[in-house]
């Protein structure tokens, strides 16, 4: 009789265990259908619940700071995430929402710092780069472009770095990697409203580049910029009527050509090698209409997709099912 008791205690203890996660797993879930629906006093609430339950379960810690972060409890948020941030198991997103905290109270050297904690812990993390880049971006400090190509070296499948160099590098006048960085991003980050901004940029950075903006003549480049510098003016006869997606389709081609021949050996790079798998799939005129019509004249490229129906639903159907992945190593920065 005695055994049989200390069973069914056993069998209710560990009842109690397990209602007592799937409690807290429920609340979580609970707590995160108020985040999406933007109610951060329920989510708040229902996320303390859950703590209670486990208090040292790192999610939803973190899910609160950000949540009165939400709400801009900035100083609820900050005596949460400074508690977070001494823990050993602290992830990129404890310090990425740290991040977001400090900045909203104004406390950019003390962000800074973070960043730069968190660097050192996760020196593979784009994300980290990217946003300390923004970060000195925004007080002028010109070491933000550092950030973001060193973020592209480390995590070359991370889009932002390539958004932010892109904008840096034709803010610039440094039209060759402007449009490298641009294009890469557009094809990490195909349909964000990031997307259109670049895809806007690059059309205007092959204007600037022509017009001897930024082009390589007289300025000190990597031997890499230069030889593409060279490819293009190369063939610029094409764009002597001016710029347009058309004539920057035969650009692209008699440079796709060049390149194979001169320079992919030399300088393997995903970007290149994606343009012509492309042109040997007969989808180059279609990747191209996605760039520059859409981006110059919305309304040509619905009539250019209503005239091309079978060219632009190949080309939609490979884009939807490929992952663009840029290997390490091709910066090619020197």
């Amino acid at each position: 009789m005695r055994l049989l008791n200390i069973f069914f205690l056993f069998f209710y203890l560990n009842l109690s265990v397990f209602a007592q996660e799937t409690d807290a797993v429920t609340l979580y879930e609970t707590a995160k259908q108020f985040m999406r629906g933007g109610d951060w006093s329920n989510a708040i609430l229902v996320l303390n619940k859950a703590i209670q339950i486990e208090p040292n379960n790192l999610q939803f810690q973190k899910d609160l700071a950000l949540t009165q972060y939400y709400q801009r409890d900035f100083a609820a948020a900050k005596e949460r995430i400074g508690k977070l941030l001494e823990r050993e198991d602290a992830d990129v997103q404890v310090y990425q929402i740290a991040g977001n905290i400090y900045k909203a109270l104004d406390e950019n050297k003390e962000c800074e710092k973070i960043y730069k904690k968190a660097i050192k812990k996760f020196p593979e993390s784009g994300a980290l780069y990217a946003e300390l880049g923004e970060l000195l971006y925004l007080q002028q400090d010109p070491d933000c472009m550092n950030q973001w190509l060193t973020g592209i070296e480390q995590d070359p499948g991370f889009a932002s770095n390539y958004y932010y160099a892109s904008k840096s590098r034709y803010a610039q006048g440094s039209m060759v990697w402007a449009l490298l960085y641009g294009e890469t991003f557009i094809n990490l980050e195909s349909y964000t409203k990031r997307t259109a901004e670049i895809k806007a940029l690059i059309t205007e950075a092959y204007k600037k580049f022509f017009s001897g903006v930024g082009n390589g003549t007289g300025n000190k480049q990597s031997p890499f910029t230069e030889n593409i510098s060279t490819l293009l003016l190369k063939n610029q006869s094409v764009i002597a009527s001016g710029i347009t997606t058309e004539s920057l389709i035969m650009l692209r081609t008699r440079f796709l050509l060049d390149w194979r021949q001169e320079m992919s050996v030399k300088y393997p790079y995903r970007l290149m090698d994606h343009h012509l798998q492309l042109l040997q799939d007969g989808l180059f005129e279609a990747y191209n209409y996605w760039i520059f019509e859409a981006a110059s004249n919305l309304n040509a490229y619905e009539s250019w997709m209503k005239a091309n129906a079978t060219a632009y639903q190949n080309f939609s159907r490979f884009q939807k099912s490929r992952v663009f992945k840029v290997p390490a190593g091709q910066h090619y920065l020197k």
